[in-house]
């Protein structure tokens, strides 16, 4: 099948076969369309309850840290880590749907690769939990 995309049974019946890529925007309307699909990334990461959680957390932390009176740079500091904790959760939960796909059952590469994720989330969230311990000491 020239021009289509083919599932592994190679018949295409996959959502999207036989479509063409669309022509790739340039200049302002580029930008307009990296801010779409972000957006759209933003809505599909809200669906995970462990980002909803560490968000709702770390929001919480934020306003903690403005009423005990720390410094605008602790804050913005924080806030810089807290955008890096939802960078990170964003590429796991990217991965973790890529995973399943391509593994729908039980392999060791998607247990690998899923553990791995959680790894870089749970360093993330140790940097913001020390920040915070460092930003209310000092």
């Amino acid at each position: 099948m020239a021009g289509t995309e083919l599932n592994k049974a190679g018949d295409g019946s996959e959502p999207g076969a036989g479509r063409q890529k669309p022509p790739r925007k340039t200049g302002f309307a580029h930008l307009l369309a990296a801010a779409t699909y972000s957006a759209a990334g933003l809505r599909r990461l809200l669906k995970e309850s462990a980002f909803r959680q560490e968000l709702g957390l770390g929001l919480l932390m934020l306003a903690g840290l403005a009423l005990w009176g720390v410094g605008t740079g602790k804050i913005l500091g924080f806030a810089v880590l807290l955008l890096i904790l939802t960078m990170v959760e964003a590429l796991n939960t990217a991965i973790e749907v890529l995973v399943d796909h391509l593994s729908p059952g039980w392999s060791q590469f998607a247990k690998d690769a899923k553990d791995l994720g959680s790894l870089a989330v749970a360093c993330t969230i140790g940097a913001l939990l020390l920040y915070t311990a460092v930003a209310l000491l000092w």
